[in-house]
């Protein structure tokens, strides 16, 4: 399998090094590139220079040209432009809606053009770069790519931002062994506190304490990216790879009673050319949530 990296910012960076570090089971190569190019040579200096005395099976990292970028298994879109400042308030995922939705759009239109030309394309487009699901439905517009081609990976480190306070908290402890979280990667999320036992009062409360997690980070003048990369990007990849369960946004028509359609957060795993949900019994209460997450994030 080989993956190629778009843009090596602080993002990109990471999850190269997860995917250096942890993904050699299932990736033989991994692609990078950026307009800067003195940094991809940095970078495959640096990951060329990694190893360890047991010969640790590792993939190998080699720099690819704009022309080539296309030509790859899977496509790990990491780009970015606009990112609000430290000291930003609102929903700085959000902010950048406009800015990477150009950029995505640009992609998705080389990608069409490319298709209609007879080049490759990638098999798996994933987008890492916020707002996740929003960018998602970007480039399923324009590219032309059938849905199950498109994975947004935003919603793995909900997850471990939600495991992170229950592992701290008495009151979430039930998200450890019973927990799930759906929806997007942004203040529409839902935390369940247990699937069997759900909670409403509980799991709103860690519901907010986990979209403000970034903020808190942000709060001590740092932004916010390895736990993402590391989280939603590399561990969530290798395993995807693996054909194991992982968290991320699929494309869903009239979900949850809901009119619609749209890229939306959840656990899920890779069947073929498709993805395989999670089939559970949930609660009305939990359902209610769902239905209103999934229309909050039509309305952006």
């Amino acid at each position: 399998m080989r993956i190629n990296i778009m843009a090596l910012g602080d993002v990109g960076q990471n999850v190269l090094l997860g995917l250096k570090l942890l993904g050699g089971e299932v990736i033989d190569v991994i692609g990078i590139y950026d307009i800067n190019e003195s940094l991809v040579k940095r970078l495959e200096i640096e990951m060329g220079q990694i190893a360890s005395v047991g010969n640790l099976l590792m993939p190998k990292v080699e720099p690819v040209d704009e022309e080539d970028l296309l030509d790859t298994d899977i496509l790990l879109f990491c780009a970015t432009k606009g990112i609000p400042p430290i000291g930003s308030e609102g929903d700085v995922r959000m902010a950048q809606l406009e800015a990477n939705g150009e950029l995505v759009r640009s992609l998705g239109l080389r990608i069409k053009n490319q298709n209609e030309g007879g080049g490759r394309i990638p098999g798996l487009v994933l987008i890492m770069s916020d707002p996740v699901d929003q960018l998602c439905n970007i480039m399923l517009e324009s590219s032309g790519l059938e849905p199950n081609r498109i994975r947004g990976l935003g919603l793995g480190v909900m997850n471990a931002r939600a495991i992170y306070f229950a592992e701290r908290d008495e009151r979430f402890k039930s998200f450890l062994d019973e927990g799930r979280v759906f929806g997007p990667h942004g203040k529409n999320l839902v935390v369940a506190n247990s699937i069997e036992n759900y909670d409403d009062e509980i799991s709103k409360k860690l519901s907010a304490l986990v979209v403000n997690a970034n903020m808190s980070v942000r709060d001590l003048g740092y932004k916010p990216y390895i736990a993402p990369a590391i989280s939603s990007g590399a561990l969530s990849i290798i395993e995807m790879l693996k054909g194991g369960w992982t968290y991320g946004s699929v494309y869903l028509i009239n979900p949850f009673g809901a009119e619609g359609s749209s890229y939306f957060g959840m656990l899920s795993r890779k069947k073929g050319s498709d993805w395989e949900l999670e089939e559970m019994d949930l609660s009305d209460e939990l359902i209610l949530r769902l239905k209103e997450s999934f229309e909050g994030e039509l309305g952006k």
